[in-house]
Formats: C-alpha cells, sequence, structure tokens
C-alpha cells in the first residue's frame, strides 16, 4: 500500500507539472497591500466586449438608477459600445454600439471609438458627445494621431454631439464636430438649451444651441493643439468644460495656463486677464511638450454653496478653487494618496485623473487617484515626467480619496483591491451610486488587459 500511495503522489506532482508548463500565462499578481493603508473591496464585472481598452469621463449613473458607460474601441472595424449595468438586478445590456447611435453604420469609415466625454441627464435624456478611437502609433515624442484609414475605408466623420432617451431606448444626433475632429470635451448647459465640446486634435471650441440647432465653432485657442510640433507649437487640449449656471458662462483652461471665458450673453469667447493657472507650486511646464496637461486643469466640478469651482491640476495633484466672480485662483491641498502626500513626488500617470465629482452630501468632493511614481525596478521615488508619462502597466494603484470642504479634511479612503487579491488601475471616471461608486478600470487577466466596469462600497455613505 505504501508502494502504491508513493507511486500515486509521483504520478500526480508529473501530471501537474506537465499542466503547468501547457497552462497560459499566470494573471498578474497584484503588488503587496501597503498593510498601514486600508483595502476597499471591489468587484469587477464583465461587460463582454474584448476589444475595451479605455474608458475616460464616460461612466455616469442615471435617475433610473443604472449606470451608463462607454467602453472605448481601438478597432477600426467596431466603434465603442454604451452598456448599462442595474444594480436591482445585476444585469449588463449592451445598449448601443456609438458608430451606428450616431447614424453612421455601414459607412465602412472610421467608427465612433471613445466617449470621451461627461454624461449629463435632462429631461429624461443622456447628452454626450462621441470620439475617435483609432489611432496611429505614439511618436517617439509621445504624440497621438487619427489613425490613417487602411485601403478601402474611408476616414473618420468627426465626433458627434447625441443625446439618448432613457424612456424609449432611441438615440437622436444633434450635430457633427467639423473637420473629422472628434470631440474631446464636452459639457451641457440645462437651462439655455446649450451643449459645448472641444475638438480633437485641433482644439476647437463648439457651441451647440439647441433651440435653433445651431452650431457655432469659435476656433481654436490651444496653438497647434495636439498635432502640433512638440517643442514649438504642440498643446494638450482641455479635457473638461466649467459651466457657470448662474449665468451660462463657460470656461476652459489652456497647457500655457490661461482661463477662457465664453460670455453666454455676447456669445463671445475671451482670455481672463485677472487670474490664471501659472502657478510656482504647479512646478516649470513647458506646455508646448506633450505628457501632461501643461498647466491646465485635469477636472473641474462646480460647488453651489459658494458659487466656484473646484478644479484638479493633473500633474501634480494640487486641488485649487476658482472664484469665476471675483477672477481669483486658490490653491487648497495635495487632493492625492497618503503615499503621494507623504513623499511629495508625483503619480505615476502624468496627465492626472478624470474621476472627480461631488459627493450627495454636497459637501464632500470624491476623487479616484493613483499611486507615487517610482524609479523602475526600485521603490526610490522620482518625479521625473520621463520615468512614466502613462499608466498602463499595472502597477499603479487606485485610491479613493475625498475633501471635506466644510471641515477642510483630506481623507485617503484606501486601495482597490478585488475579491481575488488582484489590485485594478487607472481610473478615469468616476459614478456615485446610492450604495456603491463606479468607474472603468483595468486589470490584467490571463495575460491579457481587461477593461471594465468596477464598483466598490462607498465608505463614507
Amino acid at each position: 500500500m505504501k508502494m502504491k500511495s508513493s507511486g500515486l503522489k509521483l504520478l500526480l506532482a508529473a501530471l501537474m507539472a506537465m499542466i503547468a508548463c501547457q497552462a497560459p500565462a499566470p494573471q498578474k499578481e497584484a503588488a503587496p497591500v501597503d498593510t498601514s493603508q486600508q483595502v476597499l473591496h471591489a468587484h469587477f464585472y464583465d461587460s463582454g466586449f474584448s476589444l475595451a481598452d479605455d474608458n475616460y469621463n464616460a461612466c455616469y449613473r442615471a435617475s433610473n438608477g443604472k449606470v451608463y458607460y462607454v467602453l472605448a474601441s481601438g478597432s477600426v472595424d467596431t466603434g465603442a459600445p454604451l452598456c448599462s449595468f442595474d444594480p436591482a438586478t445585476g444585469k449588463i445590456d449592451r445598449v448601443a454600439d456609438l458608430t451606428e447611435a450616431a447614424g453612421e453604420k455601414g459607412m465602412h469609415a472610421v467608427p465612433q471609438g471613445k466617449g470621451h466625454s461627461l454624461f449629463v441627464e435632462y429631461k429624461g435624456k443622456l447628452y454626450f458627445a462621441t470620439h475617435i478611437g483609432y489611432y496611429n502609433p505614439a511618436s517617439a515624442s509621445g504624440v497621438e494621431l487619427a489613425g490613417t484609414p487602411p485601403p478601402g475605408y474611408k476616414p473618420y466623420p468627426g465626433g458627434h454631439f447625441l443625446s439618448y432617451d432613457l424612456a424609449t431606448g432611441q438615440f437622436e444626433n444633434l450635430a457633427k464636430a467639423p473637420e473629422g475632429e472628434g470631440i474631446i470635451s464636452f459639457m451641457m448647459d440645462p437651462a439655455r438649451g446649450r451643449l459645448y465640446g472641444i475638438t480633437w486634435p485641433s482644439g476647437e471650441f463648439l457651441r451647440y444651441d439647441m433651440k435653433t440647432r445651431d452650431l457655432k465653432n469659435f476656433g481654436s485657442f490651444f496653438q497647434g493643439g495636439e498635432k502640433g510640433i512638440p517643442g514649438k507649437t504642440f498643446q494638450a487640449i482641455c479635457r473638461s468644460l466649467a459651466v457657470d449656471p448662474d449665468d451660462g458662462s463657460v470656461y476652459f483652461s489652456t497647457a500655457a495656463g490661461d482661463i477662457m471665458h465664453y460670455d453666454y450673453s455676447s456669445d463671445s469667447l475671451q482670455k481672463l486677464q485677472e487670474c490664471n493657472l501659472r502657478k510656482d507650486i504647479f512646478g516649470q511646464i513647458d506646455p508646448s511638450k506633450p505628457g501632461t496637461m501643461g498647466y491646465g486643469w485635469r477636472q473641474i466640478i462646480w460647488y453651489p454653496p459658494q458659487k466656484v469651482f473646484y478644479g484638479m491640476h493633473g500633474r501634480t495633484g494640487y486641488l485649487f478653487k476658482f472664484d469665476p466672480r471675483a477672477r481669483t485662483v486658490e490653491v487648497v491641498t495635495r487632493l492625492v494618496s497618503d503615499a503621494t502626500f507623504k513623499s511629495g513626488v508625483y503619480d505615476r500617470f502624468a496627465y492626472g485623473y478624470l474621476g472627480l465629482e461631488l459627493g450627495p452630501d454636497g459637501h464632500t468632493i470624491y476623487y479616484l487617484t493613483g499611486s507615487p511614481l517610482t524609479s523602475t525596478g526600485g521603490a526610490r521615488p522620482t518625479s521625473s515626467p520621463a520615468d512614466k508619462v502613462a499608466a498602463g502597466g499595472g502597477d499603479e494603484d487606485i485610491h479613493f480619496v475625498t475633501y471635506d470642504v466644510a471641515s477642510g479634511k483630506r481623507i485617503d479612503h484606501g486601495v482597490l483591491q478585488l475579491e481575488n487579491g488582484v489590485r485594478p488601475f487607472f481610473a478615469e471616471s468616476i459614478a456615485i451610486g446610492s450604495k456603491n461608486i463606479y468607474t472603468v478600470s483595468k486589470i490584467h487577466e490571463g495575460g491579457h488587459l481587461r477593461v471594465d466596469l468596477l464598483s466598490f462600497p462607498n465608505p463614507i455613505r
């Protein structure tokens, strides 16, 4: 019996070794969790879209309780899907392909591959914009340009302003960006029936009036935009538009640190002379070089109690307050993880993060941020943007951080970690549900990158 048992053990060991040799590459394991930090247990969903490669801004909890999100597609054949998740049933639906929603099915053109903008809900409809997802490989200097269509394909037709009726499921194509440009920034002024956008790669500011159906192009305020020459005319384009609900003003920043003001009453655009974002604490930045948002803000939100905006400087993680009436910009605090705050270095993603929103209590700012920048292969902190201008290797955690405007208290609530111990990375959107917080993030699974919806319980509800 001993001989049989020993032989069986040897046989099992040999079989296990053979299986291990033939198995696919194991899922990338998460780095050890800092025991001094709390872990926020998160759940990663499966929307069934294997082509997903990114998400920016496009994640929103609607009044019907569902979470709507866009999974970006870099495919020349398949557009980005708009998906919905129902927390009550756990069901995920593929609402539409954005190319079809824009009325471009069968055109055999470069598709609508991204939703790079926020959703705004008004009178039962979601308003948003579409963007290109098919790019040429980034140049050595980090410049990305719209993908050259393969033989037999038409060029990208341009981004669209769209609406989606939550009750009927119908889409309406409202307007299209000129000259084949995508729409990388979007905001709506519901009270006045206006849609606003900034195009990519030129950076043209658009205004669309829903009553007159008039689309006006004010041109670019970003020099050569993101198709400009690095070191000369290149300038990153603002990803977040700020609408003052009281007077209809719209503001956006440039990489050079200027704040542009669209005046609703005069339908005109000009640069603010009284204030800008060129703060010494933001560092010395060359706005003509790719890799960051320059001095411009990454994300900005309206704060009703003070009638001001709170925005994030992406590279440094500083939260600032912009008062449009007093024409002042005041640096508030570094809204970063505890590790970043204590080390004094930058986070891994040089552009910063878009997941900034005002919480349900009306005075707490919610923010999804990253981890400190470290040298390759070591733990030594560094602040050199050249070390890592983009986060894509899975070496950056997601932290949920809040700032209470009333008390001035910043809290790092912890790092997100999935049930299997894997930690997701790269969150560039946020949606706040009744119990959970949602974003779209990335994980490595089975040797492949997966991008999908993620949720975690709100620790401060």
